[in-house]
């Protein structure tokens, strides 16, 4: 076992792991962050994916070793201190973005990436960067929406 010490949320956390702990796992089980969820464990679905220093990964992939030390954001750092929702998350609220919401918080963390990347991305650009994360249950039509929205873009223009 070794002890594992990052940021995560802007707060410093550290527990204990052994070497193959996946980081989804380390979130979860040793920091108690189950809002990162495992769909998968092998990196096709996007369900858990993280910010680690800046960059998003499928926790799934990562071993939480590999992240000693880093700055990581995860679906429960997204919300304002007061509970208040980040302009992505308001509009998967607002534009149906979500149904049963077990890949919303990879959605949400991928879009966050993508929007930090691209501000104002365009509906292809949206569904290429998206197309490692899965959905069941939405079609990913209002998802676009959702994000297109909290970039500040017209929503109709997902629609044509």
């Amino acid at each position: 076992m070794a002890t594992i010490s990052m940021v995560v949320n802007g707060r410093q956390m550290s527990g204990e792991a052994e070497g193959r702990t996946l980081l989804s796992s380390f979130l979860r089980d040793a920091l108690g962050l189950t809002g990162t969820h495992v769909g998968c464990d092998t990196g096709q679905c996007g369900a858990c994916v993280v910010h680690v220093n800046g960059d998003a990964v499928k926790s799934c992939n990562m071993l939480a070793m590999e992240a000693d030390g880093a700055e990581v954001a995860t679906i429960e750092g997204q919300a304002a201190p007061d509970g208040t929702l980040n302009a992505i998350q308001a509009a998967f609220q607002e534009y149906h973005g979500l149904q049963c919401g077990f890949c919303t918080p990879g959605m949400v963390m991928s879009a966050a990436a993508l929007l930090k990347e691209i501000p104002k991305p365009s509906e292809a650009e949206i569904r290429k960067y998206l197309s490692g994360n899965l959905c069941r249950c939405t079609g990913y039509h209002n998802i676009v929406r959702a994000i297109m929205a909290a970039s500040g873009q017209d929503v109709a223009v997902a629609a044509e």
